[in-house]
């Protein structure tokens, strides 16, 4: 297996849930949850991106490792390629898994499918999606709808992705989940290309790769994460911690 360098990039300022990389899930921050789970997949190293000092206080003080990036990076994916080039400086990493930090569940088998789909040397990007099977999701904006022609059961090559219900007619609707698994050079090329147009109409940022050409292939997993947006997330995630 080719190793990886998996980053999670970490912020305060949630606007939903503020401070939520620290909110406190038995006993334990969620940023250290979501870093250990990442450790269980076994790619290789894994380092938290962060620009607070108080998250990288927790991260050390858990034994974990972080780094402190710039402040002002416009999306997830600039604080990844920055923090890629402070921990791997000699670029031994070919493949950067970037985790989001609000995914204090996420089963570590999900994490390496997302890796995966880079042993296809034609695949820039991996990502995941799961069959959506709650029907007030199909036309909620706030589920994004991975668009993809199926290549087996459980992949697909993307060919969109949307807010809106798509596609239309019989067979399945693919809820997407925001994990990426970057060649390196497919990161550098992304975060230097400037927003493309169906990138700003949808809000989606995976579509400025597939408008410049560039190839994402999709590991269908079972079920969607829990992401931590709300008080009631947080709930929800003490809950199934407590019972794991």
């Amino acid at each position: 297996m080719t190793a990886s360098l998996v980053l999670i990039p970490a912020r305060m300022s949630a606007s939903r849930l503020p401070g939520k990389p620290l909110a406190d899930i038995g006993g334990t921050p969620m940023i250290v949850h979501v870093m250990r789970r990442a450790e269980a997949a076994g790619l290789g190293p894994v380092v938290v991106a962060t620009d607070s000092a108080e998250i990288l206080a927790a991260v050390e003080a858990a034994g974990g490792r972080a780094v402190m990036t710039r402040a002002d990076h416009p999306t997830g994916s600039d604080r990844i390629e920055e923090a890629a080039d402070l921990v791997d400086p000699d670029r031994r990493y070919d493949r950067i898994v970037n985790v989001q930090g609000d995914l204090p569940t996420i089963e570590p088998s999900v994490v390496r499918a997302a890796s995966d789909l880079l042993d296809d040397a034609a695949v820039d990007i991996g990502t995941l999606a799961a069959v959506i099977t709650r029907q007030e999701e199909i036309t909620n904006p706030n589920v994004v709808k991975a668009v993809g022609t199926p290549l087996s059961a459980t992949r697909l090559r993307a060919l969109y992705f949307t807010r809106a219900t798509a596609p239309t007619g019989e067979g399945p609707l693919y809820h997407h989940i925001g994990l990426y698994a970057y060649r390196r050079a497919a990161l550098e090329r992304f975060v230097s290309l400037p927003p493309a147009p169906l990138e700003k109409r949808e809000r989606l940022e995976q579509l400025r790769a597939l408008e410049n050409g560039m190839r994402i292939d999709i590991a269908v997993v079972e079920a969607v994460p829990l992401g931590v947006d709300t008080p009631a997330d947080l709930e929800r995630a003490r809950a199934l911690i407590a019972k794991a």
